[in-house]
């Protein structure tokens, strides 16, 4: 679905501080209606603050924030009306069956007896949980909570959903699921607002990327464009034994960045992988009857996008 001329959020020079400690400093940001926005960074750089701000959970001490036009501080009831929010932790009441837990949520969002049946069915049946409906929630699998969570969240069929690392503590199988689910969600034309701290899920799922560091927005685009800011694309190529390998050391000997591995037995060349590029380097080495054994191509990734702005690996990526 093509994107409201209205943007789903605007964030102008946002800022919040904790006693000495700022959170968000002066952060602007954009997000287009109907697209899947991902925000991306280390433990501290204020992604969970952000969040809350949005969700009208908490204010901003300067900037303003805007939710379909909506400023979040000043119409934070409207606001609210717009938004569906998932936390890291599934917020699902155990003893209470699947059915008990979305028909409460319809309660709150005062939408009627018979919406808040209409609503539920629809919700069971979209996110696969119809057998588990009466079931206490206790039994469900951490998947089917997290999905049960989501579906409480479009209860009041929101304009935008915040995400907030979603797939936290997600077997692979569910996580997957769950990817589904937010794809299809996207593609009715909801906006999806994502924190994570997987960046494959990232790469999978957003039409645009932010990367947080430090309260400030760092590098911002398509998860093509980010990986371009990376250099550390190469060509390797292996070979079958040290003569082959010797061979093909004289043939890069003139070339800038070239790398031997002599333990290895193969040779690094820059490159961006292309077609053009891989052709040419085979043409070359058989030109030269040197036999390559193994090509391989690396391209930068948002695991090397994310090191090269915050200075952490991905491992240390979570939300707060």
């Amino acid at each position: 679905m093509a994107p409201e001329s209205v943007p789903a959020l605007t964030v102008h020079r946002l800022r919040k501080v904790y006693g000495t400690h700022v959170a968000l400093d002066d952060l602007d940001l954009a997000v287009e209606s109907g697209t899947v926005f991902s925000l991306l960074g280390p433990n501290g750089a204020g992604k969970t603050t952000l969040v809350r701000i949005l969700a009208t959970l908490i204010r901003p001490d300067g900037g303003q924030a805007r939710v379909f036009g909506h400023d979040v501080a000043r119409a934070g009831d409207t606001v609210r009306g717009l938004i569906g929010v998932t936390g890291q932790y599934a917020a699902v009441d155990t003893i209470l069956t699947g059915t008990e837990n979305l028909r409460m949520t319809g309660r709150l969002l005062h939408l009627g007896t018979a919406e808040t049946r209409r609503r539920t069915a629809e919700l069971f049946e979209r996110f696969d949980l119809v057998d588990a409906a009466d079931r206490p929630v206790a039994g469900y699998s951490g998947g089917m909570r997290r999905r049960l969570d989501l579906a409480m969240s479009l209860m009041g069929r929101p304009r935008i959903v915040f995400l907030d690392e979603p797939t936290t503590g997600l077997d692979p199988r569910s996580r997957r699921d769950l990817w589904t689910a937010i794809r299809e969600l996207a593609d009715d034309g909801t906006t999806i607002f994502l924190t994570t701290q997987y960046l494959e899920e990232a790469d999978q799922l957003a039409d645009r990327i932010a990367v947080l560091d430090g309260g400030r927005i760092v590098a911002d685009g398509t998860a093509a464009e980010l990986k371009r800011l990376v250099p550390g694309g190469h060509i390797q190529l292996s070979f079958a034994d040290h003569h082959l390998l010797s061979a093909a050391a004289r043939a890069v000997a003139d070339e800038p960045g070239a790398y031997i591995d002599a333990d290895q037995l193969t040779v690094q060349l820059p490159g961006d992988g292309s077609a053009t590029e891989m052709k040419q380097v085979l043409d070359r080495f058989a030109d030269l009857d040197i036999a390559i054994e193994q090509l391989t191509v690396h391209t930068p990734d948002l695991d090397d996008v994310f090191f090269a702005l915050t200075g952490q690996p991905r491992s240390a990526a979570a939300v707060a």
